[in-house]
């Protein structure tokens, strides 16, 4: 939901757009903030677009930027690393599990149909996006595909004249290079239509936190950009390939397991503003992700997989505002992959997947400056391997805008989602292997009701959001203590009780950033040989996050982001149910050099060994020093 408030300036009429959390997602507010300036010429209006991060810090310490990137910090979502968040995480939304989760970029959710591990594998610089966005409820189920719980979503941003050139060095033998540069051109004599190209490499490598926890990252990327008057067109090539071993990475049997992926993407995406207040973006993109694992480095020949994805898509979503009280937001993609393993069996190497969902929206304006909008609708999911499933969605909000430009919103949603499962978990083998697969799974089908408050005031913000959600047939993967297999996919029926709250005051020099969340469930998997889940029953009970943004003076910036969790007891686990993590960073701007910016940071200040996945090792400390140049 987009809240529009005007402020008259001497010179200029502003109209400031700020992303409101009112149906399904929460943001804070930091004054570290992107902007997108469109002017209109024939009024003299500038439209900003204001985004903010929920987490103190923006880049990561023991490598370069990813989609991934401080997620672990972000009072929304729930990372669970292994060796760390951009080696391979499992991202995780309000008590969901890694395959609940969806990646979009414009209007396009990015699939990999081996496993939700991959989900996250997008070789793309974090310059060209925007800050994530959420969506959970009603919103996850209008523009999410396959990913019944929630969707972290990212738009393309305009290109900039920038750039920087990064060195960085650390414990643990860490060393860090990258370049990102960007140009944006006026074509011919037109001010309205103006060409940009980006493009940027990344490398970083190291031994690791832990002993056998070495990576060697490096990313390419690039962009060719056509921005109109109410148009943005962009075209984007990128190819990453990462190395990383961790002991028990994905299996509980005490070896040293090692990943290599390589992911390649091509999209093209269009995003075109017409009428008034109606936009539609349309996104095409091919994803292929290579994976290699083995599990002994020290003896491959034990057991070793090769797995290659290719996946096709094109989406399409958009608003349509018919007239000032009446708009159509609606939603569509298709998507075509296929595998070929080495491990998993032929039958099941393709897959079509269908999604359409249309929610009409209706305003009302009230006295004194409140609206009520009422959302319903519905969405249809189908796949040419599995039955497909009609979903209902709708929410109602009410808001207000007070006489001094603070408001208050009111929200009740209720929504449908559903999915299938990868092929890991439906197409491998259902009687033996490290992996077990089970051919029964069926679609996963998910009920969320919720009910939120939300204040915005001068200085401090909170928001706030008690659900209920429903998940019936779930693929989790389990542990038995009589199993040979690592994991095995077992269906489950989850009832989950959710609240969070997020706080946000702002001072002179500095910010804070605060939250609390609560996850209770009760599970029933249908049968006895269960001995331990090694997701869906992963959780935090109780977690608290604190950041604070404080600048002492012009040339020095101080972040910390703190996460405390209280997690759910796993007989898998070794070691404490609870954690403190610590991401601090000093920055230092030097008058004398414009544009360098020396950081000295530290990930795990306090050398957690918190078990984030049951039965696999925590990461250790690391400490960074970097030297940027931007110009």
């Amino acid at each position: 939901m987009i809240r529009v408030v005007q402020v008259a300036l001497p010179a200029l009429l502003f109209s400031l757009s700020t992303v409101s959390s009112a149906s399904d997602e929460i943001h804070a507010v930091s004054d570290e903030v992107s902007t997108i300036v469109n002017e209109d010429v024939s009024n003299d209006i500038e439209k900003i677009t204001v985004e903010s991060s929920t987490t103190a810090n923006t880049k990561p310490v023991g490598t370069f930027g990813s989609p991934v990137s401080n997620l672990e910090y972000d009072p929304r979502v729930d990372l669970q690393s292994r060796n760390m968040a951009e080696a391979q995480a499992d991202v995780t939304i309000r008590g969901g599990i890694f395959e609940n989760t969806g990646f979009r970029v414009g209007s396009a959710t990015l699939l990999d149909p081996q496993t939700g591990h991959y989900f996250a594998e997008i070789p793309i610089a974090q310059e060209m996006l925007s800050n994530a966005n959420v969506l959970t409820g009603a919103d996850n189920a209008l523009h999410g595909v396959n990913s019944s719980v929630g969707t972290v979503s990212r738009n393309w941003t305009p290109i900039k004249t920038a750039g920087s050139a990064s060195i960085g060095a650390g414990n643990n033998n860490f060393n860090l290079q990258r370049i990102h540069s960007g140009v944006s051109m006026a074509l011919g004599d037109s001010t309205d239509w103006t060409l940009g190209l980006e493009g940027e490499f990344s490398r970083s490598e190291s031994d690791g936190t832990i002993e056998n926890g070495d990576h060697d990252f490096q990313r390419a990327s690039a962009r060719i950009q056509l921005v109109g008057p109410s148009s943005q067109t962009d075209l984007f090539f990128g190819s990453q390939d990462k190395f990383f071993g961790w002991p028990n990475m994905y299996t509980p049997f005490n070896v040293n397991e090692t990943e290599d992926l390589e992911t390649q993407l091509l999209i093209l995406n269009h995003k075109q503003e017409y009428a008034q207040d109606s936009t539609f973006e349309i996104s095409t993109y091919y994803r292929n992700n290579k994976d290699h694992y083995v599990f002994s480095r020290e003896n491959p020949d034990i057991f070793e997989a090769f797995h290659e994805t290719d996946v096709k898509s094109i989406a399409l979503s958009g608003r349509h505002a018919q007239t000032a009280s009446f708009a159509l937001n609606y939603s569509t993609q298709f998507i075509a992959d296929s595998i070929k393993s080495t491990t998993l069996e032929n039958n099941f190497t393709s897959r079509h997947y269908y999604k359409l969902s249309v929610l009409p929206e209706y305003r009302m304006d009230l006295h004194n400056d409140q609206a009520l909008t009422v959302r319903l609708g519905a969405a249809f999911d189908d796949t040419n391997r599995d039955d497909s499933q009609v979903s209902m969605i709708g929410d109602i909000t009410w808001d207000t805008i007070n006489a001094d430009d603070t408001s208050q919103t009111i929200y009740l949603s209720y929504a449908e989602a559903s999915q299938v499962a990868g092929y890991t978990a439906i197409g491998g083998s259902d009687s033996g292997g490290l992996f077990r697969s089970n051919y029964n799974l069926e679609r996963e089908t998910t009920k969320n009701i919720e009910l939120g408050l939300v204040l915005d005031r001068e200085t401090w913000r909170l928001d706030s959001a008690i659900f209920y959600r429903q998940d019936n047939d779930l693929t989790d993967w389990t542990y038995s203590l009589s199993s040979t297999s690592a994991r095995s996919a077992n269906p489950v029926d989850i009832d989950t009780l959710g609240l969070e709250l997020l706080a946000v005051k702002r001072f002179e020099n500095a910010e804070i950033i605060t939250s609390y969340t609560f996850l209770e469930k009760s599970e029933d998997y249908g049968a006895a040989d269960i001995d331990a889940s090694f997701y869906a029953l992963n959780f935090p009970d109780h977690r608290v996050t604190l950041g604070v943004i404080w600048h002492p003076s012009d040339i020095v910036e101080v972040r910390v982001d703190n996460e405390w969790r209280k997690q759910e007891e796993n007989i898998l686990r070794n070691g404490d149910d609870d954690a403190l993590f610590t991401h601090l960073s000093l920055k230092v701007s030097p008058s004398q050099i414009k544009g360098l910016d020396i950081v000295l940071a530290a990930d795990n200040l306090w050398d957690e060994s918190f078990e984030e996945i049951p039965g696999t090792p925590g990461r250790g400390e690391q400490y960074t020093i970097s030297a940027t140049y931007n110009w």
